[in-house]
């Protein structure tokens, strides 16, 4: 199936091994976080769907769903509990805050992946009509006809920088190397480090007063700075 981006939430470390490998084998892309304090440290608005234990500490899964619901970047992301607690109260809870399933332990994997899977399918189309815009202040980023905004007047990038924004703006505070952008950028072709400093240094002067958002982390790389 497409590509999707999965997070796997549970402090059960051979629980989450298990999931991630299973779901992997289903075409997925999965990561894992042993903790919900782990989980914050991720860019969860990247990813398609939650999969998240409730009894964890000191944060739980219901504590942590509430804040990722709250928050803007991330309320959109869909989540499937998964957890021992299985009253009818619980329940209710798991759906009050948002989630898109509820699945009691314990259970089998086939099952996880078909609600995986149907959660997936009923969600992709709407998250990714709302990701059609990535905006921070007055800039914007319309995916669907690839152009740049601020302020409602549109900044004439080349292809590259648009790429380059697109992927600081989708994750903002997150440092990457001349060779990650390398790669996600302009893939197996060759160019020199040089060329991503160049795309950079054009950037910046064409999105001000957002260029100062881009910062340079030395012997690390670039993020935009939010």
């Amino acid at each position: 199936m497409e590509n999707y981006k999965i997070l796997v939430v549970d402090d059960e470390e051979d629980l989450c091994e298990i999931l991630q490998f299973n779901l992997q084998n289903e075409g997925l892309d999965v990561d894992a976080a042993f903790s919900a304090e782990e989980a914050l440290t991720k860019d969860i608005a990247g990813y398609d769907l939650l999969l998240l234990d409730v009894m964890m500490g000191p944060m739980s899964g219901f504590k942590l769903a509430d804040a990722l619901k709250k928050d803007k970047k991330t309320a959109n992301v869909p989540i499937i509990f998964l957890t021992a607690k299985d009253t009818e109260n619980d329940t209710l809870t798991g759906f009050t805050l948002g989630a898109d399933d509820y699945i009691s332990k314990p259970f089998s994997i086939k099952e996880v992946i078909a609600r995986t899977k149907a959660v997936l399918k009923r969600t992709s189309s709407k998250n990714k009509t709302e990701q059609k815009v990535i905006k921070y202040d007055t800039l914007e980023l319309s995916l669907q006809n690839k152009k740049a905004f601020i302020s409602g007047k549109e900044v004439e990038l080349t292809k590259k920088e648009f790429e380059i924004l697109r992927l600081l703006l989708e994750n903002q505070d997150h440092v990457f190397s001349r060779e990650e952008i390398l790669t996600k950028i302009w893939g197996d072709v060759y160019v020199l480090d040089r060329t991503i400093d160049v795309n950079i240094t054009r950037l910046r002067k064409k999105i001000e007063p957002y260029g100062e958002n881009i910062i340079t982390r030395m012997g690390y790389g670039y993020c935009f700075e939010s």
